[in-house]
């Protein structure tokens, strides 16, 4: 990589392999919540999620380039400490409130990533495509509250 535009483009086609990869692992989260809460929040960013990758293709196709390409590793790993946890003989509360640590350093993860896109496409000149971007970044930011919501007023609680 020479340039930043080559660098903004690697950091998209990594968040666009996060995304997917979210998306498959999303689906086993409510599955194995038993809070209701939860596994509505987990629904809820599973639809947001597909927003997410959908957005990212929109930008792809702006710029002229294939969002494919890149694995990202850093979500892959994410992912196979969650599903790990899932396979912890854990009481059904203590699970929940494990689940949200394990979803929240996802979004973690994608906060700061799309933090870097999008300052990344503004020193670029990309306003569009960097408002478009900080959309989801918004996004991210409040499932993390609302993950964090749920463990502070309901199952962090209940794990006690």
């Amino acid at each position: 990589m020479k340039t930043l535009e080559e660098l903004f483009e690697h950091q998209l086609r990594d968040l666009y392999s996060a995304e997917t990869q979210l998306l498959k692992a999303l689906p086993k989260m409510v599955e194995a919540a038993t809070d209701s809460k939860l596994q509505k929040a987990f629904k809820d960013h599973l639809k947001e999620t597909e927003g997410q990758k959908k957005r990212l293709e929109e930008v792809a196709e702006e710029l002229g380039i294939k969002p494919t390409g890149e694995e990202c590793k850093a979500m892959k790993g994410l992912i196979k400490e969650a599903e790990s946890f899932l396979k912890e003989d854990a009481e059904s509360a203590v699970r929940d409130a494990g689940m949200i640590a394990e979803a929240q350093r996802i979004e973690h993860y994608e906060i700061s990533g799309y933090g870097t896109i999008v300052r990344y496409a503004k020193e670029l000149g990309h306003d569009a495509i960097a408002k478009k971007l900080y959309k989801t970044f918004q996004e991210e930011e409040k499932a993390d509250k609302s993950l964090n919501e749920l463990a502070e007023n309901r199952l962090n609680k209940k794990a006690i």
